[in-house]
Order: C-alpha cells, then structure tokens, then sequence
C-alpha cells in the first residue's frame, strides 16, 4: 500500500481481510449536491453497500493528504466546508501538503482507490467529452483507459456528446458492460439508443470479465453501466430539450471551463421541477447497490 495515502482503519482491516470494499468519491459532497442533501445521499450510499455486504470507503482529501475513509464528522466538515477544492487528477500533485479539505473525482477517486488495492468503484456518471467541443475532454476518460478496476455508474452526463464520449472508449480499449441492459444508460434516461459491448445479469459475470482482463494484464477499467430505476427515469425525450436551454443559456452567459457542467445540472434541476435531482439521487444509491454486488462477488473468489 501506498504511503502517501492514508486509510481509514476499519478500511485498511477489510483490505487486509480481503473483504468486499467499495470506493465511493467525494465531490458529490463538496460540489454535487448542496448541504444537507448532499450528507444525506451520501449517508444513503453508504447505508447502501453495508447492507448488501461491503464496506463503503469515502475517497477525499482531508488537510491536503489523500484519504481513503472518513468519520462522520469528517464527513459533516466537508459536507458544509465552503472552500472544499474540487481535485481531479492533474490536483493531486497540486494539494499536496496544503492545508484543505478537497471532494475527489471519478478521475482522482479511481486512481486513488486502485493504488491500495480497492477493485470496485461506484459514481453516478463519468465525465466525458462535451457537446460542441470535442477538445474538451474529461481526465475521466483517460483514467480508464489506465486503471484497472471495475467502475460502476449510470453511464455519461446525459449533457455530454455520447457517441464522442463512447467512441473514445472504444479507441482506447475500455469495455463497457451493460447492466440488465444492452444499451448505455444516459444517466437521467435508461437509455441513449446506442450499444453497449456486452449485456450483463449478474455480478458473476462481470466478475469474470475483470478477471479475464487481469489475467491478461490489460490496463483498462471496466466499465459497468446501470440504468437509473424505472420509477425515477426522466425520459431522453422529456430531458433533451431542457440540456439544449441550458447549453445555449451557458453560451450566452459566457460560462466555460470546469463552471459548465455545474451550471447545466443544477439549470437542469430547475427546468425539470426537481426531477432531475431525483433521479441524480435514486441512480447513486441504486449504483452504490449493484457495485457493492459485484464487490462481495469478487471477494467470493
């Protein structure tokens, strides 16, 4: 294990006991929802995988280390800590030894978790390569092409370009599995129209995806794709028309950079009369569900 990154006890007992563990990031607490709520999806997460079997382990930075679990107080400190910096890969180097608190990425929460041995990973939706920029690229995707672990989430933001998004995948060899489903989830939308490369129906099977990849020391994540609940789905015809008003909002105001895709979720929450916050809550704890699944599954063999 790495020493520049500290664990939780009760983490590092599960790692050590080989136990199921699933990683979870943090930026949904420091950037993805406002507080209370966003203390109490991530309480929801938790609650989650402990009840399915698995230890959840929190992802972050706390006093400008990496840290892989954290107390509830820590958890209530950074869930109302306004100056939380949000780090993705490039930050890691960046924070070192500042002192701060910081929610980590899919991006930095995966690299992170895969350096002490975690395997399974569960987030709402990667990032991905955006609508009308196709330079603009999220650190998501290049982590993994290069990290292996299994990732669990409800596809990419649905205000992303997603055929961009998946053939970038594709290029650089990450497969992307389908939960009950053989189609990629568009994250508030059970589905996108476009394929995924293999459907799955159990965690057996993904489990033996992931192995066959190590035994042949692929470097690439897998990425496991869940459609959000059917009760909660905002439909891609219903959802669609309210990303483009707040895509051409975001032009007019001239908001760029890391500012967009907050602007555009929580623009989206208000266009949707709460429903896409909704569905944003009921994707986590249904992903945080099937990962911690597929994490006993992988510890079973």
């Amino acid at each position: 294990m790495s020493t520049d990154v500290r664990l939780e006890p009760s983490v590092a007992k599960a790692l050590a006991e080989a136990a199921p563990v699933v990683a979870l990031e943090s930026a949904l607490i420091s950037h993805g929802f406002a507080h209370p709520a966003n203390l109490d999806i991530v309480r929801r997460m938790m609650g989650v995988v402990e009840e399915t079997g698995a230890k959840p382990a929190i992802v972050a930075i706390w006093d400008g280390q990496p840290v892989i679990g954290l107390s509830s107080l820590q958890l209530a400190d950074l869930a109302t800590d306004i100056d939380a910096a949000k780090v993705s890969l490039r930050d890691l180097g960046l924070i070192s030894g500042r002192v701060g608190h910081g929610g980590t990425t899919v991006a930095a929460t995966a690299f992170l978790a895969q350096r002490v041995g975690i395997q399974v990973f569960a987030t709402g939706g990667i990032g991905g390569v955006h609508r009308g920029h196709p330079d603009d690229v999220s650190a998501d995707l290049s982590v993994l092409a290069s990290t292996p672990m299994i990732v669990v989430c409800a596809g990419a933001k649905s205000i992303l370009d997603l055929p961009r998004t998946l053939e970038y995948l594709e290029t650089w060899g990450v497969p992307v599995l389908g939960w009950q489903t053989d189609e990629f989830p568009a994250f508030y939308s059970r589905g996108s129209g476009l394929p995924v490369d293999l459907e799955v129906t159990e965690a057996a099977e993904v489990v033996r995806v992931f192995q066959t990849q190590r035994a042949l020391e692929l470097p690439q994540a897998v990425l496991v794709t869940v459609p959000v609940p059917i009760a909660d789905e905002v439909p891609i015809r219903v959802v669609e028309p309210l990303i483009s008003q707040a895509l051409a909002e975001a032009e007019a105001q001239g908001i760029v950079g890391k500012s967009i895709t907050p602007f555009i979720l929580e623009r989206l929450v208000e266009l949707s009369g709460n429903r896409t916050r909704q569905a944003n809550e009921s994707l986590l704890a249904n992903n945080a569900r099937v990962a911690a699944q597929i994490a006993a599954a992988l510890s079973s063999v």
